[in-house]
């Protein structure tokens, strides 16, 4: 057995060793109801997070842990350790603000109390992304932080505390104090593999752009049967607008954006797809390309919202104005404020009947495709393939995350990578999230691998 082998082992029993530890640390990040919007929860519930962390990555090697207060008024929790002279530099980034529950009765396990079953671990956040959370902190533990070993490269730690709620503290953070983000590497922690067991670098994101499109056509509501007819219903225009942004095979169809996309990387078989996003039997995909060209590779629209009568209440009349809440998710290589205008003078001009269309944009997110042929991306290759015995796949994400086009944008020759623990199974953002322990333990141990191997100085 070499030494290279010996050494890999070893930190995989001391990895193993310390589930334990990381099934006590989940269960007390689960209990902390960290929602990041005071409405729903007290603030005092993320503060209690905040200092968790603090204290855990104190004890497991970091320095000057602390809390640094955001422009959105939510606070980051920040810490730093050294390595040795020469070595580079990787920023681990997660956040510790949870999505709220949702509706409590769908909840099979109680959402804020970790529940083990069916070899599963349940709760709110329990991958999404306070998993990720004991993920870095089994790593920095496994690598002897706690025994005053010291790392092998320069550590820095960033933990967001309002990620969900979508503020942009930490996006606006970024500019102000770069001293606490500047890395070679951004260990970015907020996805996962593609499968349950398949090693998985996230490498494109889709941008975003919501609007929300007004139709009006009368001065009031009218009586349909005495004005039905040649009266223009609104309603009826809307439905006509938003019926234009897609074809009959279901593509999205928005004047002046390319819809001819093709991913190059890991496929996405079809029954999968549909066994993950729940399709019901007898319904058909839509889109003409894979599924995969069809989530990180193309435009895809969405209707989030109507506003109009409901079936129960409603009367004879026919609807003056009407208006829908529509997002469009951006592949990489299309500009996010270019999309925008396309959908902006797309719904404008689909207005059938000379219908008066207002359109009003929330904002747009750009997307993000990682640069993948640096050294620390084959150093992350390999650490994946020695913890799971599989070759690391690329998959792109249909999310958006705001601050990795920050952050590149910052520091331009970084490494960013995308990597954790929530596969599909986690139901992440839905009743039931949970995470699966083994995907923690090889996670830990892949980062762990990674901080070694990658303390060559550049």
């Amino acid at each position: 057995m070499s030494a290279e082998t010996a050494e890999t082992a070893a930190l995989r029993e001391r990895v193993r060793s310390l589930m334990p530890r990381a099934k006590e640390d989940l269960t007390a990040l689960v209990a902390l109801r960290s929602v990041a919007d005071p409405r729903q929860f007290p603030p005092e519930e993320c503060a209690k997070t905040a200092d968790f962390l603090v204290r855990a990555f104190t004890e497991a090697g970091l320095r000057d842990m602390r809390r640094v207060t955001t422009p959105d008024g939510t606070d980051a929790v920040v810490g730093h350790a050294p390595g040795p002279e020469g070595a580079p530099t990787v920023l681990l980034y997660c956040h510790y603000d949870v999505q709220p529950p949702l509706d409590d009765a769908a909840w099979r396990t109680p959402p804020f109390e970790l529940t083990e079953r069916d070899g599963r671990w349940y709760g709110r956040g329990a991958a999404d992304c306070k998993g990720n959370i004991v993920m870095h902190l089994t790593a920095l533990r496994a690598l002897g932080g706690p025994e005053g070993r010291g790392f092998p490269v320069n550590i820095k730690f960033v933990a967001e505390g309002s990620e969900e709620q979508g503020t942009g503290g930490l996006e606006q953070l970024v500019p102000l104090r770069p001293e606490l983000f500047a890395a070679d590497t951004l260990l970015v922690c907020d996805t996962g593999n593609f499968a349950l067991g398949l090693p998985t670098a996230t490498t494109s994101l889709r941008g975003l752009t919501n609007v929300v499109v007004t139709v009006s056509t009368l001065e009031g509501e009218m009586h349909s049967g005495m004005f039905g007819g040649p009266a223009p219903d609104a309603l009826a225009a809307l439905v006509r607008i938003l019926d234009s942004l897609r074809d009959e095979h279901g593509n999205t169809t928005v004047k002046g954006l390319p819809g001819d996309g093709v991913w190059d990387g890991v496929d996405y078989p079809v029954e999968q797809f549909r066994a993950d996003a729940g399709v019901l039997d007898g319904v058909s995909l839509v889109g003409t390309g894979s599924v995969a060209d069809e989530l990180w590779a193309r435009p895809a629209v969405t209707v989030l919202g109507i506003d109009c009568p409901p079936v129960v209440g409603s009367s004879a009349a026919i609807q003056a104005k009407a208006r829908a809440r529509v997002s469009l998710r951006v592949p990489p290589g299309t500009d996010a404020d270019d999309a925008l205008r396309a959908l902006t003078d797309h719904l404008a001009s689909a207005a059938p009947w000379g219908a008066r269309v207002e359109v009003a944009a929330e904002g747009a997110g750009q997307p993000f495709r990682a640069r993948t042929d640096g050294p620390a991306y084959r150093a992350l290759g390999a650490a994946l393939r020695e913890a799971y015995g599989k070759d690391m796949v690329q998959s792109g994400q249909g999310g958006s995350i705001p601050l990795c086009n920050v952050l590149a944008a910052q520091f331009p020759t970084a490494e960013i990578a995308l990597v954790g623990v929530e596969e599909p199974g986690c139901l992440i953002h839905a009743p039931n999230e949970s995470v699966d322990p083994a995907e923690i333990e090889h996670m830990a141990l892949a980062e762990a691998l990674f901080l070694s191997s990658y303390a060559t100085p550049l």
